[in-house]
């Protein structure tokens, strides 16, 4: 995990900060700038940012990873459940749709299940159970939405802190000068350019996840659409 974090994390930062770029470039190694750059934010803000960042990413990864795997051919498994269908055997459609991984079969194996019940059961079968299957689908996005909202405002809290702490300097000195305020001033810059670091990678995964589920979501209505033809087609719907 810390080998995926630490680039994502560093070209952001390289991106956003060109003095970062400059100082890595200097020969002081994208870790070393990142750490200092963490240090002089307040360890206090940047930690939750970094948290932010990393349950989020852990999220994300997960999702792709599991929706990945939930994604197969609807046509290649038409197919199957076709040609069992076509010799009258049911249960070895029914076998297909077990052995077949994604939520598209699983529909198909519910409406397989209620085929004796007639065609008006089916559909409400297939509708019902798709709609739970969209359910787990979307699992998760909630919570990296929640990160992408709240890695920006950890940071621009930071930034009000650390603007706070710039004119306390100056009230405590009585006087106005660039060095007394530089380190408020810098660490509430730092906080702020880190939660949009943050943002901006977890909206990226979360843009895909998005899109991925969608992709899926459209494949399941189409495929039923399809299953319930073939249903039909081949007279194993209990006719009323």
């Amino acid at each position: 995990m810390k080998r995926f974090l630490l680039p994502l994390a560093a070209f952001g930062l390289l991106m956003l900060v060109p003095e970062a770029y400059a100082m890595a470039q200097d020969g002081g190694g994208t870790q070393e700038v990142l750490k200092q750059y963490f240090i002089d934010g307040g360890w206090q803000f940047m930690a939750l940012v970094l948290v932010c960042l990393i349950l989020g990413l852990a999220v994300c990864i997960e999702r792709i990873i599991t929706l990945n795997l939930k994604t197969v051919n609807p046509n290649a498994l038409l197919r199957n459940v076709e040609s069992a269908l076509q010799e009258g055997d049911v249960e070895r459609a029914k076998e297909v749709c077990k052995s077949t991984r994604g939520p598209i079969a699983s529909i198909f194996y519910q409406g397989l299940n209620r085929a004796d019940e007639g065609l008006d059961v089916v559909e409400k079968s297939i509708v019902s159970y798709g709609s739970v299957q969209m359910g787990l689908l979307e699992k998760g996005l909630v919570w990296i939405s929640l990160f992408i909202s709240l890695a920006p405002m950890l940071g621009f809290m930071g930034t009000v802190l650390g603007m706070i702490e710039a004119f306390n300097s100056i009230e405590e000195a009585g006087d106005i000068s660039p060095g007394l305020v530089a380190g408020g001033i810098k660490q509430a810059l730092l906080t702020t350019v880190f939660g949009l670091v943050v943002a901006i990678i977890l909206q990226i995964f979360y843009n895909y996840i998005v899109s991925k589920v969608d992709g899926i979501v459209n494949n399941m209505e189409d495929a039923s659409i399809s299953f319930v033809d073939l249903l039909n087609k081949y007279n194993v719907v209990k006719r009323g």
